[in-house]
Order: structure tokens, then sequence, then C-alpha cells
């Protein structure tokens, strides 16, 4: 009779723990931070088609690092659950909080009884009618949940960019300035011998939850915009037309009859299957 090797609770926990950290640490960064105009979303990433930031509801993103296909499928099941309760009774009863406390519970429940964690980090975040009004929610593999303080960072060497934030961010920010904080934090850490290095547009992937916009506040900053951008040009927010202050996600009368699963693609044609 074969005889099973035995390995504590503890030690189970400990192996998932370090497979998972492992995973993270080995993708690219991602950061988080609040500004005046919204909430920002940067992170490094080589592939055009395989988003990191995407858009889950009207005014809440989501960002994050480590396996693709696991984060995939916590996204999409995200924004099944906000389309789902914002049909079923109103679309402000959809919340960042919420949206934290369900991905909560699914990683905490693989963590636990699965063999494998998954080997995700993920930031959910809502943008509110002003900066001290963002939320911004740290999810990691084990299902432990943080409350940011406006600003954060993933993955690879997350507290060296996260001491980057916290020594440059302020929440009266503009666009510009946000996007020159994000990309000095996250070109301070993977150069030679310590040095900071240089991170080209096209390895960026750049998004914004833009708080006076009405209904939907997800878009993309990509192409001309982008590079305006980190060039330092004040032509920084080149929005359609928007209500001077910023206006409440109460509103009922320009409610979004599109759902948010769409957004990856926002502004480009479906390729034909």
């Amino acid at each position: 009779m074969a005889m099973q090797f035995y390995a504590s609770p503890e030690q189970i926990m400990r192996d998932r723990s370090e497979l998972a950290r492992k995973g993270i640490a080995r993708g690219r960064s991602a950061v988080v931070l609040s500004y005046e105009g919204g909430v920002l979303f940067v992170a490094e990433n080589l592939s055009s088609a395989l988003h990191k930031v995407s858009e889950i509801y009207d005014r809440i993103g989501f960002a994050a690092v480590g396996r693709y296909n696991e984060f995939e499928n916590l996204r999409r099941a995200g924004v099944r659950m906000a389309d789902l309760n914002g049909l079923s009774y109103d679309r402000r009863d959809v919340t960042g909080r919420a949206l934290a406390n369900a991905f909560a519970q699914t990683l905490g429940a693989i963590f636990t009884e699965q063999s494998k964690p998954f080997e995700v980090e993920i930031c959910v975040a809502e943008v509110g009618a002003t900066a001290e009004d963002d939320e911004l929610y740290r999810l990691t593999y084990d299902g432990s949940v943080n409350d940011e303080p406006g600003r954060m960072a993933m993955g690879g060497q997350a507290e060296a960019i996260t001491g980057v934030l916290k020594s440059h961010h302020r929440p009266d920010m503009s666009l510009g300035e946000a996007v020159k904080v994000a990309m000095q934090a996250l070109s301070s850490v993977g150069g030679e011998g310590g040095a900071a290095r240089t991170i080209a547009a096209n390895q960026l992937e750049v998004a914004v939850l833009d708080r006076r916009r009405v209904g939907r506040t997800f878009r993309r900053v990509t192409g001309a915009a982008l590079t305006a951008l980190l060039n330092g040009d004040k032509a920084e927010e080149p929005v359609s037309a928007r209500p001077e202050t910023p206006t409440s996600p109460s509103e009922e009368a320009k409610k979004p009859t599109t759902s948010a699963g769409s957004a990856d693609l926002e502004g480009q044609e479906t390729p034909e299957a």
C-alpha cells in the first residue's frame, strides 16, 4: 500500500503564497492614481491586443498584473455581475466596493480550495465627484482587500514604485502631471545597476476614468494624445464636449445604453470572425 506524503496546512498555504508571489513578480508593473480630473491607469504592456486595463462599468475601472488568462476571467465575471445588477436594480447600485468584495470572495475561495492559486493582483477603481471621493481597492491572490489612499502600484517591484508615487503624488495634479509622475515611478526600477530606464510610448497602456464625463467615464489615451502627454504638451485632454463641473453619477437623463463588456475596443472596429 502506497503511503501519501503529509504536508501541514500551514506549509500548503506557504507554498501557494510563494507560487503566486513569484508569478506576480515576473509581470510588468502597473500604476493607478487619482488626479484632479479623475483616475489614471498606466501599465507596462508590450501587447496591443491583450489589455491589462479595462472598463467594468460606468464609473468603475479595472487593472491587473500577473497571468492574463486568470485576471481576464475575473474581469469578464465582474462585467457580467455589474451588468446584471445594473439592469435588475439601478445603475447607481453598482459600486466599486461591491465588485471588490465579489472578487475577494472568488480569489479567497480559489486560494483555499484549489491546488493552484491565481497568480494575479488586481485594482478596482471607482471615480468620484472629487479626488477625495475616488475609491481604489487592491486585491491580492489570497482574497485580501486593501483600500488604497489615492495611489498604488502592482507587480514587479511594487514597493520601490510606491515609494516614488508617495513622494510625488498630489490629488490636485493635472493629467499631464499625473502621467509624468506615473512614468517617473515605473521607469525608476528595472534599469541596469539600479539606474532609471526609458519606457517608450508603444510599451504603455494608458487610460483614465474622467470624472467630468456623463455616464461611462472610461477612455483610453493612445496615439498622438499619449505622445503629447509624454512630451509635456499642455493640450492634454482632447475630449468631446462635457460639462465644466463634475456631474453626479445619479443623473437619469443620459443613462448609457451599452454594456461595459465592449469597452476594451472603444473607438475601434470589431474584427470579423
